[in-house]
């Protein structure tokens, strides 16, 4: 498992430093069979950089506040890198928020042009992105498996507060909401985020809560999770992934 972690993580840096090589030399073309839209994506949300900041270490760039939760710890670490650095030197991204507002890119539903910066919001009032989700295919492993096919596939997107109940919380505003409202609550509460999780235990209680968001959750499982395949066909990808990177082909 390890070792599919680190295939995963190994691919998300391979493209974020292509795309900060571009941004940083004001690349407008995207490159071959990835679109502009993805080159300026968020590699914690995977959305357009909404306020975009970069780490002054190892230059990684991200949403403001995907990173927010990062910076609440002691001793933060790159979501992408796992890198150690220091949350004064985070600095905002000038040169991609000019970039953000140059470059224009197709709506995935509609395919109107649409400036980047305005992309996000274009695509949450789009109705065509909105048909697109609502008939998104059922779950299909992308490899033939013995496995049953779950019916019901848990929520891992939004969480309840354990705390006080307040529902539809992502895993940001879930640390934000704790942080804000509950930060000297005594009580042990279940991680929402935990056990939404294949590997969760439902009844496993936190004795500091928060401490575990902050260092647990630093970046969400979908950046580097595929849930859609079951451990037999992640592996297999994880190792075929390990084969490539060592071999050079």
């Amino acid at each position: 498992m390890m070792a599919m972690f680190r295939s995963f993580v190994s691919a998300a840096q391979l493209r974020q430093h292509h795309h900060q090589h571009q941004q940083q030399n004001g690349a407008a073309a995207a490159a071959p069979g990835e679109s502009v839209e993805s080159q300026f994506s968020c590699p914690i949300c995977l959305e357009v950089y909404h306020k975009p900041v970069s780490i002054a270490s190892c230059a990684h760039t991200f949403c403001g506040d995907c990173l927010q939760p990062c910076l609440q710890v002691t001793s933060p670490l790159c979501p992408l890198c796992r890198m150690p650095f220091d949350p004064k030197k985070v600095d905002k991204s000038s040169n991609t928020e000019k970039q953000l507002s140059s470059y224009k890119a197709p709506c995935r539903g509609c395919s109107k042009k649409v400036t980047l910066v305005k992309m996000r919001s274009h695509i949450s009032s789009c109705t065509k992105v909105q048909e697109q989700m609502a008939n998104c295919p059922k779950f299909v492993p992308v490899v033939p498996t013995t496995q049953p096919i779950p019916s019901n596939i848990p929520n891992r997107s939004t969480f309840a507060c354990p705390y006080c109940g307040a529902r539809n919380l992502d895993q940001q505003e879930l640390v934000k909401h704790c942080m804000e409202n509950h930060r000297n609550d005594p009580n042990k509460v279940v991680c929402p985020v935990c056990s939404a999780m294949p590997w969760g235990d439902p009844s496993y209680k936190s004795s500091n809560f928060l401490q575990h968001l902050l260092h647990r959750h630093k970046f969400s499982y979908d950046t580097f999770v595929d849930y859609s395949i079951d451990e037999e066909a992640a592996l297999q990808a994880a190792l075929a992934e390990c084969y490539v990177e060592e071999n050079g082909c």
